[in-house]
């Protein structure tokens, strides 16, 4: 496979922190999308963001909110942004940690959570979604028809998402954590908001997560019980956290292609489509 996209190949790589690359790494062709950086006018600030959509697109498209892991905007999930623009969405995903810092500034896990991602609050996220969302329903994109996705960190950011903006059809939730301490960044947790959800939520995780303990999982399944929600956890019993980054050992394949597979049906059959 290959990209046609001078700009992604000009920024082009993976976070230094996740550096080097698995010989797993899917790199998606994108001759039938159309895809490259812009900026994103938010709260008086311009945001960086990647986005992709079809190539040949007629009318408004649907649109996915793609939601960073810890390391931000890199190579992997401008990948997502291509492989969801050839099932003919909208896709971005904005640089949400642009006013604390850059990613790749860092070259270990630890360092990059401690100095960069604790200090990024929830409220400036979700603020910065909703612009996001506003750009892309003048760029294109079908607000009546708007989804999102997130991996890790953003697999958190988009439980709560899904609390915040009404206007929300679906989310896919990808190993974000659950519940946890709070904090003057993070004042709420998905178990939290279970009962405020706007729209439904499909939660993907690992069985063999350790960051992940299947008690919280447990925990969150509770609370959408008792709120009769529409949400659905599934767990992939041999997968670890971080089962669907193509370019980490943690990789599994089985379950990342069928996760892929029920994400795209989750926002079909919520009218994402």
């Amino acid at each position: 496979m290959k990209t046609d996209d001078n700009q992604t190949q000009s920024r082009g790589g993976f976070a230094p922190a996740v550096s080097p690359a698995a010989a797993t790494t899917i790199v998606t062709d994108s001759v039938d999308i159309i895809s490259g950086e812009t900026s994103i006018p938010t709260q008086g600030e311009n945001m960086p963001a990647f986005h992709a959509k079809p190539r040949n697109a007629s009318g408004p498209l649907p649109v996915i909110l793609v939601v960073q892991e810890i390391f931000g905007v890199h190579e992997h999930i401008r990948d997502i942004c291509r492989r969801l623009a050839t099932e003919g969405y909208l896709a971005v995903a904005p640089e949400l940690y642009f006013r604390q810092g850059d990613p790749n500034d860092y070259n270990d896990i630890p360092t990059l959570f401690t100095e960069l991602v604790s200090k990024v609050p929830d409220t400036q996220v979700l603020a910065d979604l909703d612009h996001v969302a506003n750009w892309a329903s003048r760029h294109g994109g079908d607000m009546r028809n708007m989804g999102i996705t997130g991996f890790c960190w953003g697999g958190r950011i988009t439980w709560l998402y899904a609390a915040h903006n009404p206007q929300l059809k679906a989310g896919v939730a990808w190993y974000g954590k659950l519940v946890g301490d709070k904090t003057m960044q993070q004042q709420k947790h998905p178990v939290d908001i279970a009962t405020e959800l706007n729209a439904p939520v499909l939660g993907l995780y690992g069985g063999l997560d350790e960051s992940i303990p299947q008690e919280s999982i447990e925990t969150m399944r509770q609370s959408l019980r008792a709120a009769n929600s529409t949400a659905e956890i599934i767990v992939y019993p041999d997968a670890g956290h971080a089962f669907n980054a193509d370019y980490r050992p943690s990789y599994h394949e089985e379950s990342a292609k069928d996760g892929w597979q029920r994400m795209l049906a989750w926002f079909r059959q919520h009218d994402v489509k």
